[in-house]
């Protein structure tokens, strides 16, 4: 059984080219897009005041850029993907877990995206051929208008030529998403402002609607699991950031660029998802969190069809750099003999598609406090088990050779790891009970342990499973010396794996970045 191919073999040293400025142009390339500009708006709509819901995104994400950087450094260091990483502590088909679960989400995330992309093309059009829209809004229904839906699948089709031209293509379009998408943003801002001062209401007055909680302990319900939706929303990238910072030339690299791009990225486009929002109250008389629900009662079909160029390509660009470089590679691992990168983003594809991603997005509540928080109780595990793996088991040390040998030390006798998944198991059970009261499935009677302690975990998911699952594993591979078999012994040799191709041998390697 093959554990590689081109796709998840190491980058050799010479290969490894991306600076500080590509990692904070990834980061500003993804943060800004529909999502990110939803978070802080869905957060006034839960009743925040501007600045608890911009602090709330700031501190979100700081939080989350320590594990980015931590999972990022395996990947800096030998260069290897995240399924490949994951082998260390899972084992070599143990690490299919993990590597599934982020790919589902990873669809999902796909799925949300292209769908905002393709509403956004659909109002371009409508621009210019008002017809379309004309006639009564279409009742609810399980399927969304067939002219969104046909805009919908025109935008997966671009995403899926993107995929076809590979990895190198990305990092091309994310540069240019990173100079012009700001440029665009501003704008939007500017006339938010001008728009409501024509209106005799200046930035003060956008910024001056207060907290709707009468008590701080009424803010800190809506605010702990707002933080852990933060967090969530880029808990899938804190995994498989090794598939991007495997390219870095130092660590320095993808430690400041990412410093740099993340936290200050995600913040701005919150405050300004603050402000044209509240703008919104002023000019409608109705909250608007949604951008393209707002550009669609512009007038002029020009600042349209600008405005929605922006929104299709900064919903591409995040959309393939975040949303199909990691399921892609995911599910290449499920068999590298058979699947590449291309292989795996057409699979990512077609699941995004079936994941019905127009309800995923409805509403902001079910946005936030369902979908972000409820996957994070799947990742924050993970997250623990790797970084504690990494960093206090093996000691930064991988044999990165054995991590393609099926019967070699990071197998584990049978491919899996059981005390990886035990650790995984209990650090997401603790999040279930809170998950289905919250889809309304379970209601538990008050006063009763479910609805006392298990219930409120839910809010810390994701905080809650990276503590569990992490102090289980490292526990559970603190064994006394020999009373561990050598294949479930990461301080344990191997057999000798014979002779290695050159795209793994060390030697032809070259030596891992400072």
């Amino acid at each position: 059984m093959s554990l590689t191919n081109e796709d998840l073999a190491p980058i050799p040293a010479d290969k490894r080219t991306w600076k500080t400025w590509d990692y904070a142009a990834l980061w500003i390339g993804m943060s800004i897009c529909i999502p990110t500009y939803g978070l802080a708006s869905g957060l006034l709509a839960a009743g925040m005041s501007w600045w608890q819901a911009v602090l709330t995104v700031l501190l979100g994400n700081v939080v989350v850029l320590v594990p980015m950087v931590l999972n990022g450094h395996a990947g800096a260091k030998y260069g290897i993907p995240f399924p490949v990483l994951a082998r260390a502590s899972f084992g070599t088909l143990g690490a299919n877990v993990p590597a599934l679960l982020r790919a589902v989400v990873g669809c999902g995330w796909f799925g949300i995206q292209t769908w905002i992309g393709g509403v956004a093309l659909y109002q371009t059009i409508k621009a210019f051929i008002p017809s379309i829209g004309a006639g009564p809004p279409p009742e609810p229904g399980f399927m969304p208008p067939a002219g969104q839906f046909v805009c919908f699948m025109v935008f997966w089709l671009v995403n899926m030529g993107i995929v076809w031209a590979g990895i190198e293509s990305i990092r091309k379009l994310l540069r240019f998403k990173s100079v012009f998408l700001p440029a665009a943003t501003l704008a939007l801002l500017v006339w938010a402002i001008a728009a409501a001062n024509a209106k005799g209401a200046g930035l003060g007055d956008l910024l001056a609607r207060p907290s709707k909680f009468a008590t701080t302990a009424d803010f800190l319900k809506v605010f702990f699991p707002a933080l852990t939706g933060m967090v969530g929303f880029w808990a899938t990238l804190s995994l498989n950031i090794p598939d991007f910072t495997r390219y870095a030339r130092s660590q320095r690299d993808q430690m400041t660029g990412q410093a740099l791009g993340l936290p200050t990225s995600m913040t701005g486009v919150a405050l300004v998802g603050v402000i044209v929002t509240s703008a919104t109250v002023v000019l409608y008389g109705t909250e608007i969190w949604d951008p393209v629900a707002i550009v669609d009662k512009f007038e002029s079909r020009l600042v349209i069809a600008a405005s929605m160029f922006a929104v299709v390509l900064s919903t591409l660009a995040t959309n393939i750099a975040a949303n199909i470089v990691a399921p892609a590679n995911d599910f290449s691992n499920l068999a590298p003999e058979k699947l590449g990168f291309r292989g795996g983003g057409y699979i990512t594809g077609v699941i995004g598609i079936l994941m019905c991603p127009w309800k995923l997005y409805a509403d902001p509540n079910g946005y936030i406090f369902t979908w972000l928080i409820g996957y994070s109780g799947l990742l924050g595990p993970i997250a623990g088990i790797m970084i504690v793996d990494y960093f206090f088991v093996r000691k930064q040390s991988l044999d990165v050779p054995q991590l393609y040998e099926p019967k070699g030390k990071y197998s584990y006798g049978g491919g899996f790891n059981p005390v990886a998944i035990g650790a995984l198991v209990a650090g997401i059970l603790p999040s279930i009970p809170g998950f289905l009261v919250q889809i309304k499935v379970l209601t538990p009677a008050p006063g009763s342990f479910v609805a006392d302690y298990l219930a409120p975990a839910y809010s810390y998911a994701w905080f809650v499973g990276f503590a569990v699952s992490g102090a289980i594993y490292f526990f559970g591979m603190q064994a006394p010396a020999g009373s561990l078999p050598a294949d479930l012994d990461p301080k344990a040799g191997a057999p000798s794996p014979g002779p290695l191709p050159a795209d793994l041998d060390p030697k032809t390697l070259g030596s891992p970045p400072a």
